[in-house]
């Protein structure tokens, strides 16, 4: 069979399999890997808030964790994911407060992690985590609140009654969170305040009551915090345990949690990314749809964009969240997501949301240029910060549309694309790439992925029309020099090849033919010894969300292998 063969093969398989997943309403929704993660923090929360309610669901979520156990006793954060210890200690920590934690996972614990003592167990959380409290806190009251720490002032202190200040100040005040985290520090620094006793404590005291109108306000209409049941979860046990589990704010994430309970007895790490994946498929196979299909997706995505200010992050209306359910916030990918999505389902034509979008973008470019990824200007830990994948794929939403603009709004996107391209460059690595934020790979030692943040860039830049620029040659070469003997791409030079991953290089080294034909041929063989195998839409866990949490999701395979092979196709 020919190269130009295998090819069609697996694009009319994968397109037709793409095609079939599409919803009612047009969108596709996708399907996120179960996490031992949400599961153990679940099941705590749901035990802390009213153990005899939630029987049921306590019940599903322990059988699943002792079912999807390791056989060395640990867990990762989805069944397809090495063990870790962030999931192997929650599951722990569940599993003990529940009086059934297996004899595997104690020796995992006091053995394979070195955890003989209390002191090792916060040290191991805290330097695990670095700077970033944004997890280590909330991991570390769990285990206090299940009587695994037994002093709380080993627990660094959260400052909830600084959330009671306005939104505009909190990138000045040095928070030990990043901006999704607010409703986290409001919960834990009040159980914290009340388990901990000083002599501020009853001074502090007296800015409870406002923390919790604010967390009120925060908190969205299904009651999910971010749509994801870690979060949710951290939060109604605190509150619970601070002696508020009759609250609003409990009694909508004990119903939250209720709902997102699976049939498989586990929980995703977040409700669904809808609107992401969706974006992913219009961008792949957009233009494949009849008229009166494209039509309707494109204004079901301009209907997702947000009409006002939102009140978790203070974000001004325009910008789109990962999903269309109410605890979704908008943020710099998904909004560049939405605006490629549009160009290619409505053909280029201008409709207005999409110059509020840019408007969005440009108003949470960071000073120095970059993009981050919910908040201008916040800080220096992740999420905040400006990165590459984010800024790229901005730039990549902003050419596209720039030259059908207002004429007054051209000039400040243009403005805004050079300033992204200068600190592109100054972003790359020694090597060449890029580290992106949100995709790491879990099979290489930093657990980092530059293949993937260099070919994202790439095709970002190069589908933009900057695919001659000199900022690409260097990322180029290392991507042709990551290439394994199989043909395929781990996240790194000599990482176990995945077809995610071989895909998302397929891609941008499209842009670049005759001269990568033979890295291209050699990766078409890889794939398509996938496809014979049957292992070309397996799951493989890429995403590294939120704080080194970690994820598999099903359209991944589809939308990046459809995206790549149609390039390849057109060219052929």
């Amino acid at each position: 069979m020919t190269n130009e063969e295998k090819i069609q093969t697996m694009l009319d398989d994968a397109t037709q399999r793409l095609l079939s997943m599409r919803r009612a309403d047009g969108m596709w929704q996708g399907h996120l890997s179960s996490s031992a993660i949400s599961t153990s923090v679940s099941v705590f929360a749901l035990s802390v808030i009213n153990h005899e309610e939630y029987a049921h669901e306590i019940r599903q979520g322990t059988s699943w964790l002792l079912q999807t156990m390791k056989s060395d006793g640990a867990w990762g954060d989805s069944v397809e994911s090495p063990v870790n210890m962030t999931a192997t200690l929650l599951s722990y920590t569940a599993l003990s407060h529940l009086g059934q934690v297996p004899e595997a996972t104690k020796r995992y614990i006091r053995e394979t992690l070195g955890w003989k003592n209390e002191e090792d167990l916060v040290k191991g959380v805290l330097d695990y985590y670095g700077r970033d409290l944004t997890f280590s806190v909330p991991i570390l009251m769990m285990c206090a609140l299940a009587g695994i720490v037994s002093d709380w002032k080993r627990i660094p202190p959260f400052p909830f009654e600084l959330a009671v200040l306005p939104q505009s100040t909190f990138r000045f005040l040095n928070l030990p969170v990043v901006s999704y985290a607010i409703p986290a520090l409001i919960a834990v620094g009040i159980l914290q305040n009340r388990k901990r006793q000083t002599w501020l404590s009853p001074v502090r005291e007296k800015f409870v009551p406002k923390s919790l109108r604010v967390l009120t306000n925060l908190q969205p209409e299904d009651g999910g915090f971010l749509e994801a049941a870690p979060l949710t979860a951290f939060v109604s046990m605190c509150l619970s345990e601070a002696g508020l589990r009759d609250h609003v704010v409990t009694t909508k994430c004990a119903q939250f949690l209720r709902a997102t309970l699976r049939d498989d007895g586990a929980w995703p790490i977040d409700t669904n990314l809808a609107g992401w994946v969706s974006s992913l498929c219009a961008r792949a196979i957009g233009d494949l749809l009849p008229e009166k299909d494209r039509n309707a997706l494109a204004d079901t995505i301009r209907s997702n964009a947000t009409k006002a200010r939102h009140p978790f992050t203070g974000a001004p209306a325009g910008g789109w969240g990962w999903t269309n359910l109410s605890g979704s916030v908008p943020d710099g990918d998904d909004t560049s997501g939405a605006l490629v999505a549009l160009h290619t389902l409505l053909n280029g034509n201008y409709v207005k949301e999409v110059g509020a979008g840019i408007d969005w973008l440009i108003q949470l470019q960071n000073n120095d240029g970059g993009m981050p990824t919910f908040c201008r200007g916040w800080g220096k830990l992740p999420f905040d910060r400006s990165t590459p994948d984010i800024t790229a794929h901005a730039i990549l939403a902003m050419s596209l549309w720039c030259d059908v603009l207002p004429a007054d709004q051209q000039p400040r996107c243009r403005q805004s694309i050079q300033r992204m391209t200068t600190w592109l460059e100054k972003a790359m690595t020694h090597n060449g790439a890029w580290n992106p934020l949100w995709f790491g790979d879990q099979d290489a030692q930093d657990e980092n992925n530059p293949v993937y943040g260099a070919a994202t860039i790439i095709d970002y830049l190069a589908t933009a029309g900057h695919g001659k620029a000199d900022i690409l040659q260097q990322p180029l070469r290392f991507l042709i020099s990551c290439q394994n003997a199989d043909g395929g791409w781990g996240g790194n030079s000599g990482v176990t090849s995945k077809v995610t991953l071989t895909a998302k290089a397929i891609g941008a080294l499209a842009h670049f033919r005759p001269e990568t034909d033979d890295a291209i041929r050699r990766a078409v063989d890889y794939l398509y010894a996938q496809y014979q195998s049957g292992h070309l839409y397996r799951r493989e866990p890429i995403g590294l969300y939120f704080s080194r949490l970690w994820y598999s999701e099903d359209l991944y395979s589809y939308t990046y292998l459809v995206t790549a092979l149609r390039k390849l196709s057109a060219k052929a």
